[in-house]
């Protein structure tokens, strides 16, 4: 039974706390529309309702989901921010085929778990600090343009004048802005039907 919907500081998402009906209290990550006083469910068999944790092969089509394990067992890996869903789209031999929240299509083993429904609070991502203050509450200090250094600091430092810091760079010299880092090698691309969007 769901007892309390929390704020946690360390994730956007809300969590809410079971209470087992051994006794046992355990926080999950809460999905949006979850509500004291329900009951959610894990395991074979459950109802595909709002909160419950099913296998991808007991899913229904077209369902939105999130909490998504990539191995039988792991725990959830996949959609846990804000706001953040992924939907089952089909089944093909052992594998679901799963549509995540970066476009990204892929299959996943049936015997995996996902929670039905996208997670809370997803108006996290329209927030505004309102002020640099409010982000040192939060444990974010200040950051220096790599531009506004001395050569000896920055790929991107130096120059006469206000120099705009040539090929945008980070500190180490590797390129951002669209640089890809997965390796080519990688064996889980065999599992990507359709890559991520640029």
């Amino acid at each position: 039974m769901v007892k309390t919907i929390e704020y946690d500081p360390n994730r956007t998402a809300r969590i809410a706390l079971l209470h087992y009906s051994d006794g046992e209290k355990r926080y999950i990550v809460a999905p949006h529309g979850l509500k004291v006083g329900q009951h959610v469910v894990s395991g074979k068999g459950a109802a595909p309702e709002v909160g419950n944790t099913l296998f991808l092969s007991e899913l229904p089509f077209g369902t939105i989901i999130h909490n998504i394990e990539l191995r039988p067992g792991q725990g959830a890996k996949m959609a846990r921010s804000a706001g953040s869903y992924a939907q089952f789209l089909s089944r093909e031999g052992k594998f679901a085929i799963i549509k995540l929240p970066s476009g990204e299509t892929r299959m996943i083993l049936q015997t995996c778990k996902a929670t039905i429904g996208m997670v809370s609070n997803q108006d996290h991502s329209l927030e505004q600090s309102g002020k640099a203050g409010r982000s040192r509450w939060l444990g974010r200090r200040p950051r220096t343009r790599g531009v506004a250094m001395n050569p000896v600091d920055h790929p991107m430092g130096g120059g006469e004048g206000r120099a705009s810091g040539g090929h945008p760079r980070s500190r180490k010299g590797l390129p951002a802005k669209g640089y890809k880092t997965r390796a080519k090698q990688k064996k889980s691309n065999k599992y990507i039907i359709e890559r991520r969007k640029k």
